[in-house]
């Protein structure tokens, strides 16, 4: 489940009218308007779907701009974790608070980046 916060941008004169139309279509939920700015929240199984709503709500007539605020992935955030678990292990010594910096294995070359 994705969730995306998004701010229209309306002339005033149109934004009672520009409400109505986006309760009517169901494509997001309303939280305020106020001086020809609108404030929702669109929600989908996946990024894919949010973005198609949002231009959905674009090209709706006078829709000055739509633009997407935050943004939150669930499926994503767990994808995330699971690459994170199963990738290979952590050496031990990363855990080891007793261990001294000139202890800890270096690999890298900064001769060559500056």
């Amino acid at each position: 489940m994705n969730i995306s916060s998004a701010i229209i941008n309306v002339l005033p004169e149109h934004e009672e009218q520009l409400v109505e139309t986006l309760r009517e279509k169901g494509l997001c939920e309303i939280h305020a308007h106020e001086s020809g700015k609108i404030i929702i929240t669109i929600e989908g199984e996946n990024v894919s779907d949010e973005v198609a709503k949002l231009r959905i709500i674009e090209r709706i007539p006078n829709v000055l701009s739509a633009r997407m605020v935050y943004s939150y992935s669930e499926s994503e955030l767990e994808e995330e974790r699971n690459k994170i678990e199963k990738a290979a292990e952590f050496p031990e010594w990363l855990n080891d608070k007793n261990i001294e910096a000139k202890q800890i294995p270096y690999n890298g070359n900064l001769k060559k980046k500056y």
